[in-house]
């Protein structure tokens, strides 16, 4: 099993999670975080640091979010990983909780 960020992360980008991560298992984007399932062992320290409440354990994955599965491991393959605790966007807190952000996704 895994853990998953979703799409509240999505220009919130808060980076509380990977300061706990002990496999460094998260990997940094534009505006988004992605966990690589390959990598996380499951251990749980993460989902409770995330001020957007944006990471999900497989398990407890609403399914309107399962693609989310996929989108990680794949963006994890491609951005490099993140180990350290860096300040969040400016105008993080505008965008904690608003719907529909996917599409704001950056590559």
């Amino acid at each position: 099993m895994t853990y998953v960020v979703t799409e509240n992360c999505i220009k919130c980008k808060y980076t509380d999670c990977v300061e706990v991560c002990p496999v460094d298992c998260f990997h940094e984007g534009p505006n988004f975080l992605a966990i690589d399932p390959d990598e996380c062992i499951d251990c749980t320290l993460c989902e409770p640091e995330c001020p957007a409440e944006a990471i999900y354990s497989e398990d407890d994955l609403p399914e309107s979010m399962a693609h989310f599965l996929e989108l990680n491991a794949e963006l994890a393959q491609q951005w490099p990983v993140i180990t350290e605790m860096k300040p969040g966007p400016g105008d993080a807190e505008e965008w904690n909780g608003k719907p529909d952000k996917l599409a704001l996704l950056e590559r």
